[in-house]
């Protein structure tokens, strides 16, 4: 095992790897109860979920420490999940078997994309703006989201939406801001797994003011994958109108787990000569956790940031992706607990708002100071929650882009495949509508 994982070469113990893995597990275990909740709200059977979101993210880090060796771990995104239910399911009419659908071929097209090498192409083709405004954009509208369950935002007449004024005499939207009180603080104090330790404390609360329901079981046998195992619908996401949907989920997928690899890799001090040595293995466990996850019944299944938590902890082999990913295997097990933390919004609606945060961070990121950058990029943070759809964003961002670098003289600046989606995105708005 030491030798297989080069436990020497990079100065390292299988005991050190294992306490890492565990915390990385402790660090997105929120994803198994977040995820199911809020594709259960898609029409899903939350206990089918339940058991994709941990099958998936298992068979995904596993893959990842035994293919690429590196200590990163894999679970369905939050940010995708949301676009899955809020926004193709709930917005669109779509059936959650036809969007598992293209969940499959989006995973599909990463595995040949990967293969191919055509990846790293596409890749180099996107401007970095767009890439850092789709991230940050994301991040707000699961914010939006959260506070939106936790009914801290809530509708109106005069202005569509409105900060909750009566939330002082709501026991459950109380419960909700305990929750995010909590896990900020332990966020600003740097806590390892915040997430997860805030859910704890918010449960705790609610079982002691009511607002929760103590669960009669702890330990059972995994609930059954049948209602959603093998449900979905490949031959209808063929459809030319769900065409955005599955550039959505290829394009969040390509950039979001890009991006991971390379941020945990460089504090793991793994990357050499600026470049991540196996980086085709390593998405290609990506795309095949994303197919392994659409055929047991979750959406896109990619690298997690809190894999860092991970590394922080000492972490620099695939020995701790193994262990994380035994973790998720051991948490099918413990159901009942899941099934009462994700009934009840208060309780996950937070870890929305918190990973919106950490998603709102790119914003930094971008050239605001060349308004030819700043245009496109704000247009495609802005209208995700407000269109309440991730690939509306992107499509808006692909169609201001060169338009703005055309009218600045910057028109050499945007490479052809930037040109050619800002086409193919018109004609979808011309002739197919809404997205």
């Amino acid at each position: 095992m030491a030798r297989y994982f080069g436990f020497a070469e990079l100065e390292t113990n299988l005991k050190r790897e294992v306490l890492a893995g565990i915390t990385t597990f402790f660090a997105m275990a929120y994803i198994l109860i977040v995820n199911p909740a809020t594709l259960n709200k898609a029409g899903m059977d939350l206990g089918a979920v339940f058991v994709a979101t941990a099958v998936s993210a298992a068979v995904g880090t596993f893959l990842m420490g035994i293919l690429a060796n590196y200590p990163i771990a894999l679970a369905p995104g939050l940010g995708l999940g949301a676009y899955f239910t809020f926004s193709v399911v709930l917005g669109m009419k779509v059936p959650w078997q036809t969007a598992l659908g293209a969940v499959m071929i989006s995973g599909v097209l990463f595995f040949i994309l990967t293969v191919t090498k055509i990846r790293e192409w596409i890749i180099h083709s996107i401007p970095p703006g767009l890439k850092y405004a789709v991230s940050a954009g994301i991040g707000l509208f699961i914010a939006f989201i959260g506070l939106k369950n936790a009914e801290l935002v809530v509708p109106s007449e005069s202005t569509f939406v409105t900060f909750n004024a009566d939330f002082i005499k709501s026991p459950a939207v109380l419960l909700a801001l305990f929750g995010l009180l909590i896990t900020a603080v332990l966020m600003v104090r740097k806590v390892k797994g915040a997430i997860f330790i805030g859910m704890v404390a918010t449960t705790i609360v609610g079982i002691i003011a009511g607002q929760v329901k103590v669960p009669t079981d702890f330990f059972a046998m995994p609930p059954s994958v049948a209602p959603t195992f093998l449900r979905l619908d490949v031959a209808h996401a063929f459809d030319l109108g769900l065409f955005t949907i599955v550039f959505a989920f290829l394009f969040v997928d390509l950039f979001d787990n890009a991006g991971t690899l390379v941020g945990v890799t460089s504090q793991a001090g793994l990357l050499k000569n600026n470049k991540l040595p196996r980086a085709g293995r390593a998405l290609l466990t990506d795309s095949i956790a994303t197919m392994t996850g659409s055929a047991l019944g979750t959406s896109t299944v990619t690298s997690f940031i809190e894999s860092s938590a991970g590394v922080a902890a000492g972490g620099r082999t695939g020995m701790s992706s193994v262990t994380t990913a035994l973790c998720f295997v051991a948490a099918l097990f413990f159901f009942p607990i899941i099934e009462t933390f994700a009934s009840v919004p208060a309780i996950t609606s937070p870890a929305l708002v918190i990973v919106g945060v950490l998603m709102a961070s790119n914003l930094r990121k971008i050239e605001w100071d060349s308004i030819s950058e700043a245009i496109p990029a704000f247009l495609t943070i802005v209208m995700m929650p407000l269109s309440f759809s991730i690939a509306t964003g992107i499509a808006v961002g692909f169609v201001f882009y060169p338009l703005c670098k055309l009218i600045a003289g910057e028109g050499k600046k945007v490479h052809p495949i930037g040109y050619g989606l800002g086409v193919v995105f018109i004609l979808r708005f011309i002739f197919l509508g809404s997205i």
